[in-house]
């Protein structure tokens, strides 16, 4: 139980705790010996990737297949009102597959990387070449209605336009309407506020939560409309970007391509990834396939923490520098002295 083992480290019963609630991390840790100084928090700076944790589209789903769609919906997350407001502002938005590391695409590509693009101008968004990706921004007020506005430009130019106080196809006169598929029912918070705006759209999303069996299962069988996905990222990315976006794995039950990415380009960009014959190609092609897949508009990101949320007991020292890609708590030891004065404090006997 994550409640009682926090309750435990305060009062001394284990030393370290990593913490990944930003609730808890803001609020959880207050004590009496965190007011005496015995409790230390540090959030630890890595460069590990990050992944990418987002809204994703399932693009079975007719109504996800336009791009305009996909891009236009990203408006409606506020994520700087969500920050703010639910994470205490202790997140990063995410806008990379691989942030966090010198694998996600930054700026225009040049050098090696606009050579590995070229051959594909055409069949990808010109904006690969000529803007660097970002998600929506706001302010944090709430106030998105510029973004709205923009939003239904996009809506308009896909073929949606408003019959009342709904959001319906110009061709079939459906309306807007899709499911929001939740295995942790503490997401709704964090999705029920996307919803919200995507209301004021004329769009309905249904969030509804179910049991980790049944969500599995709906998974697994690609049975849903959008869910928060989730595609983790290591630092020598190969073979296994082909089940989560090769087209070959759009179609296997169970495979790691929820969101069904069937796209030629990105089957390419990944076989060369796969071939790269040093560290500086495999970047470049790690970078391409990022940029392709963010001009997809496959999911809406979401956020990440770029540190590692570290509590302990002030006994401990570690070293100024910290390793770029792991906590190294095998580099800290214990201050004899700072242990000692932790035991008079707490009013213990050590032997």
């Amino acid at each position: 139980d994550a409640t009682i083992a926090l309750e435990a480290f305060k009062a001394g019963q284990y030393d370290l705790r990593r913490e990944n609630s930003s609730k808890d991390w803001a609020t959880g840790y207050a004590s009496p010996a965190l007011r005496q100084g015995l409790i230390k928090k540090d959030a630890i700076p890595n460069q590990l990737p990050s992944g990418m944790q987002g809204f994703g589209y399932n693009l079975r789903r007719p109504i996800f297949a336009d791009p305009r769609l996909r891009q236009a919906l990203a408006y409606a997350f506020d994520f700087e009102w969500s920050n703010k407001n639910l994470f205490y502002g202790a997140y990063t938005r995410t806008r990379s597959y691989f942030d966090n590391s010198e694998l996600a695409a930054t700026g225009l590509p040049e050098g090696l990387e606009l050579t590995i693009l070229e051959p594909f101008r055409g069949q990808i968004p010109e904006e690969v070449f000529t803007r660097e990706y970002n998600p929506p921004r706001y302010d944090g007020s709430g106030n998105i209605r510029d973004g709205l506005r923009q939003a239904l430009t996009l809506l308009k130019s896909a073929g949606w336009s408003f019959k009342g106080e709904r959001l319906v196809n110009d061709k079939t006169a459906e309306p807007l309407r899709f499911e929001f598929l939740l295995d942790n029912p503490q997401f709704e918070r964090i999705v029920l506020p996307f919803a919200k705006n995507l209301e004021r759209l004329g769009i309905t999303a249904r969030v509804r939560p179910v049991d980790t069996a049944q969500y599995e299962r709906r998974m697994q069988t690609f049975d849903f409309d959008m869910t928060v996905a989730l595609f983790p990222q290591s630092l020598s990315p190969g073979n296994e970007q082909r089940d989560l976006f090769g087209s070959a794995a759009a179609d296997q039950q169970g495979s790691r391509n929820i969101l069904g990415i069937k796209n030629p380009v990105i089957d390419k960009l990944i076989d060369g990834l796969i071939r790269a014959p040093d560290r500086a190609s495999l970047i470049a092609h790690v970078h391409a396939l990022d940029r392709v897949l963010q001009y997809g508009y496959y999911v809406i990101p979401n956020y990440h923490s770029p540190a590692f949320w570290v509590a302990y007991w002030d006994k401990f020292r570690r070293p100024k520098i910290a390793p770029k890609y792991g906590l190294g708590f095998d580099t800290w030891w214990i201050d004899p002295q700072a242990e000692k004065a932790i035991a008079t404090k707490q009013g213990e006997t050590k032997p």
